[in-house]
């Protein structure tokens, strides 16, 4: 089986612009797309929560410090807190909006472990479906998404727990 290829010429920019730039915030897509208030689903003190603009499912979102940090390690104690306290809401968000029947957390740090931007940690979260890989991507390798961002993001907002402010929030 050969790999077969979907032209997507509207990806070039974002691809091109993910490993483009310093390791200032200057130069991050993720630090680019959370200062756009539109493009944010939560926001916190220390964290927020963005889609992933090229998802694995419909509700693919991430959970990264607002401050451009790479490492999980380097965050700040705050940072951590808060951070891990969204990705409990963010998962509580994706079971509310998507009635999943499972779903992924995960986090790639660094190039070779998958990470697109390195730079900037972040968690993706991903609400999952017994059967949600289907023929099209096993054999052709293309994944196929019922939902356009906007409605994902709408779903989301609309579903975001209340959090009680606390000392880190």
């Amino acid at each position: 089986m050969s790999l077969e290829r979907l032209w997507a010429g509207w990806r070039s920019e974002y691809v091109g612009s993910a490993g483009a730039g310093s390791d200032d915030d200057g130069g991050c897509v993720l630090c680019r797309v959370v200062a756009d208030a539109d493009s944010v689903v939560w926001r916190g003190r220390k964290v927020a929560v963005i889609l992933n603009a090229f998802p694995y499912t419909s509700g693919h979102l991430m959970v990264l410090p607002i401050r451009h940090v790479g490492e999980l390690e380097d965050l700040e104690g705050d940072e951590a807190t808060e951070l891990w306290a969204t990705v409990t809401d963010a998962v509580k968000a994706l079971k509310a909006a998507y009635q999943p029947e499972g779903i992924n957390l995960g986090v790639n740090l660094g190039r070779a472990a998958g990470a697109g931007v390195p730079g900037h940690c972040h968690v993706h979260g991903l609400p999952r479906w017994v059967g949600d890989t289907n023929f099209t991507t096993a054999v052709a390798e293309t994944r196929v998404l019922p939902e356009a961002l906007p409605v994902t993001m709408e779903k989301l907002r609309a579903a975001w727990p209340e959090r009680a402010p606390t000392e880190n929030s």
